[in-house]
């Protein structure tokens, strides 16, 4: 069977596969149990940069939301080694702040990442819009 380009986008049919990459544990578990019960799969959860590289082969996520500052280290970084090909099969990043997008927006632009969303307006739906909005018809 050929799948279509966008397995988020197919109205009931795969699942999309989320890997969450935040430095702190409360919020990841809450985004978790918010996505899971919107109907994203979150395949895993990791709080550094050594976590996350380690995970993206290991769990195949479809999508990564990746927090600018993850304490000591850069999401940012994270997400142009993922781009650059380090982790071999390269998911779709969506970067997540507390802060203003327009703060980053420069930032962002150099790192590949399809799109940013605040961490107040993060959901399956506002997930899917951004792959969405990404991706070739």
């Amino acid at each position: 069977m050929c799948w279509p380009h966008r397995p988020w986008d197919r109205g009931g049919g795969m699942v999309l596969r989320c890997l969450i990459v935040d430095d702190s544990p409360g919020f990841r578990e809450a985004i978790h149990v918010l996505l899971e019960a919107q109907g994203i799969e979150v395949v895993g959860g990791a709080g550094s940069v050594a976590e996350a590289l380690a995970q993206i082969a290991e769990l195949r996520p479809d999508v990564m939301l990746i927090d600018l500052d993850l304490g000591g280290e850069s999401g940012l970084a994270l997400a142009r080694r993922i781009h650059d090909g380090a982790v071999g099969a390269i998911p779709k990043v969506i970067l997540i702040s507390t802060h203003d997008e327009w703060d980053f927006a420069d930032l962002i632009e150099g790192t590949h990442a399809v799109g940013f969303l605040s961490k107040t307006s993060i959901s399956a739906a506002a997930i899917r819009r951004t792959l969405t909005a990404q991706s070739p018809d």
